[in-house]
């Protein structure tokens, strides 16, 4: 068991629950990881993984799998965790932050698909799930940091999967952000330019809507004047 390659403890036994529906895994802890184990800190397996194009552990392949720490902030002990089915794409010291996006649909998103920013990766897909009404998506993504004070109340976000092809009065354009978006899906989101020019901006909204394409997030209806006699 180990937390910033540091050796925390050792696995004692593995055995099977009581119903045999789980892995129960028994473990001795050094004296120095007494501080870790409290209420939300996550537990998991860390062995040589290829995900989203992400290829991860492979130092395991000499010295062996083992278990990874990130420590919760509470002050509340534990000494029983569930361990986690897969690697956490954000930990606690991960500088950075999430933020939450809403879709009609997911497209062809994913766990750890790329986050954009002027073509640059900035961030990651880390979770979704339905809407409690079933009208849409919620997708969670993470913005390392400094990219993070790029998000304002007037970003927006669309999906940059595949290739954006349109036509108006210029003429035809084709975009695309990357060829890892082209098979992986991913995020792009563009930011006003009075933020980027230092001007006071309001923070970031609670959520953002997640539009189809980069045409439709930077579209700005047309007002309607309506005359009266």
């Amino acid at each position: 068991i180990k937390y910033k390659d540091v050796d925390l403890g050792i696995v004692k036994s593995i055995s099977l629950s009581d119903d045999h529906r789980l892995v129960v895994v028994t473990a001795r802890l050094d004296k120095q990881a007494e501080s870790l184990m409290v209420d939300g800190s996550r537990f998991w397996v860390v062995r040589p993984r290829v995900a989203a194009g992400n290829i991860s552990g492979l130092g395991t392949l000499l010295s062996g799998a083992y278990i990874a720490v990130d420590p919760g902030t509470s002050t509340e002990k534990r000494r029983e965790f569930r361990g986690l089915d897969e690697v956490p794409l954000v930990t606690s010291d991960t500088p950075g932050k999430p933020f939450l996006l809403v879709a009609q649909d997911l497209g062809s998103l994913d766990i750890s698909s790329p986050v954009y920013f002027r073509r640059i990766q900035v961030g990651r897909v880390v979770s979704y799930a339905m809407r409690e009404d079933g009208k849409g998506v919620d997708v969670r993504v993470f913005i390392d940091a400094p990219y993070d004070k790029f998000v304002v109340a007037g970003s927006r976000f669309w999906h940059a999967s595949g290739i954006d092809f349109s036509f108006d009065a210029n003429g035809a354009s084709l975009n695309t952000q990357s060829l890892v978006s082209l098979a992986l899906g991913g995020v792009a989101f563009s930011t006003p330019e009075t933020a980027l020019n230092g001007e006071e901006v309001p923070a970031a909204a609670p959520h953002y809507t997640l539009y189809r394409n980069q045409a439709a997030a930077q579209h700005t209806p047309e007002a309607v004047i309506e005359k009266f006699e």
